[in-house]
This record gives C-alpha cells, sequence and structure tokens, in this order.
C-alpha cells in the first residue's frame, strides 16, 4: 500500500475528492436549473404583457 506525505493512502484521498466532485457538480447543476426557473418566469412575465421571444 502506497503512503502518501500525509500518512494517508491514495484511497483514502481519493474519497474525499470524489466527494468535492460530487458537490461541485450537484451546485452546478442546481444553479444551472434555477437560472432556468427563472428565464421561464421572465418569458411568462413577458408574454402576459403581450410581448413575444421569438
Amino acid at each position: 500500500m502506497s503512503r502518501t506525505m500525509s500518512g494517508k493512502s491514495e484511497t483514502q484521498q481519493a474519497q474525499p475528492l470524489l466527494k468535492r466532485l460530487a458537490w461541485l457538480g450537484g451546485i452546478w447543476l442546481a444553479s444551472v436549473l434555477s437560472l432556468g426557473v427563472v428565464v421561464e418566469i421572465i418569458r411568462l412575465g413577458m408574454a402576459a404583457a403581450g410581448l413575444k421571444t421569438h
């Protein structure tokens, strides 16, 4: 088993990395979805005011 400078094995260090990447992906996905919701609300408001988006 290989050990790094901190004394933890590579698998012990890889797990927190995967966890951080999962959080990054989750936060990115949530931000994209929330932006989509905001865009749709704006489109509905524009359509209600008689404006066309296309």
